[in-house]
C-alpha cells in the first residue's frame, strides 16, 4: 500500500526553495562532485540517481560531465528551481517528484547519491525511525545494478547527542530513543506537526544498509565543505557512508570497520 506523502517536509522545502542556495553548505558543489566522480568511479554515459536532489546542484554538475542523471525530490518547489537551473546550465536531467519511501525505478543505475539530508533522516509525522529510512534504502537498492555503488551523507548521532542535554529531552527537543531532534518549520507549514530530523551512528548504518541489500564499504567524516577519506569527528554535523549493492549471499557487515 502506498504511504502518505511526507507533507510537512514537502511544505517546508517548497517554502525554502527560493533561498536554499544561499545556505553556506551549498558553496562547495564543484569539489564535492570531483569527490563523487573519483570515489564512485563515474564515467560519461553512466546512469546516476540523486535521491533528495533539491535544486539540483550535484545533479546538474554531474550532467555537465556527461552523466545521465535522474533526480528525485519530495518538493515541487525545489524541483521547479532545479528545472530552471538545468535550463540555464544547458543540460538534460530527468526530474521526478516523489517521497523517497515510495518511488520504484528499474535496476538501471550505476550509482546513487543521497546527500545533505535531502531525504534520508527526514521523519514525517508518525514515521517509524527504523522503518522509514529502511524503506528509502530498499527503494534505492532496487534501483541499483548489481555491484553499483552509492554514497550518502547523513546526520551524525554523536554530534546530535553531544549538543543536547537532559533538559532537551524533557522539552521534546531531542529524543534519545529515536536519535531525532525537533526542527524549525517555515511559516508556510502552518499547523503541521513538528518536523524531526533523524541522526545515525555507524553501526546501525551498516545494519540498515545490509538489511536493504547494500554492503557498507567505508564510513568517513562527511560534513559539507570537508569531505574526505578521514575519521569521523565527534562534533561534526554529518557522516559519509559508501556502499555497494551486494551480488551474492549476505556477508558479515564488518568490512566498513576493518581500517579502524
Amino acid at each position: 500500500m502506498k504511504r502518505p506523502p511526507n507533507s510537512g517536509w514537502a511544505t517546508f522545502f517548497n517554502g525554502h526553495a527560493p533561498d536554499y542556495e544561499e545556505n553556506d553548505f551549498t558553496r562547495n558543489t564543484i569539489a564535492e562532485v570531483d569527490f563523487l566522480v573519483e570515489e564512485l568511479r563515474l564515467k560519461p554515459g553512466m546512469a546516476v540517481l540523486d535521491v533528495g536532489c533539491g535544486t539540483g546542484r550535484h545533479a546538474i554538475e554531474l550532467a555537465r560531465r556527461g552523466l545521465r542523471i535522474t533526480g528525485i525530490d519530495i518538493s515541487s518547489g525545489m524541483l521547479d528551481q532545479a528545472r530552471r537551473n538545468a535550463r540555464r546550465a544547458g543540460v538534460e536531467v530527468t526530474w521526478i517528484e516523489s517521497d523517497a519511501t515510495d518511488f520504484d525505478l528499474p535496476a538501471d543505475f550505476d550509482a546513487v547519491i543521497c546527500l545533505c539530508e535531502g531525504a534520508f533522516g527526514l521523519l514525517g509525522a508518525g514515521d517509524d525511525p527504523i522503518g522509514q529510512p529502511l524503506a528509502i534504502l530498499r527503494n534505492i537498492a532496487r534501483a541499483m545494478r548489481p555491484g553499483a555503488q552509492c554514497l550518502f551523507t547523513v546526520l551524525n548521532a554523536f554530534a546530535m547527542c553531544r549538543k543536547h542535554s537532559n533538559s532537551s529531552v524533557r522539552e521534546d527537543e531531542f529524543d534519545p530513543v529515536t536519535l531525532s531532534e525537533r526542527s524549525e518549520c517555515s511559516p508556510e507549514c502552518g499547523d503541521s506537526p513538528p518536523l524531526r530530523e533523524r541522526a545515525f551512528c555507524p553501526t546501525e548504518l551498516v545494519l540498515l544498509f545490509g538489511l536493504a541489500g547494500i554492503e557498507v564499504t567505508d564510513i568517513w567524516g562527511g560534513t559539507a565543505g570537508d569531505w574526505g577519506r578521514r575519521p569521523i569527528d565527534l562534533d561534526e554535523i554529518e557522516i559519509m557512508v559508501v556502499g555497494a549493492k551486494t551480488t551474492g549471499p549476505p556477508r558479515p557487515p564488518y568490512k566498513a570497520f576493518e581500517s579502524g
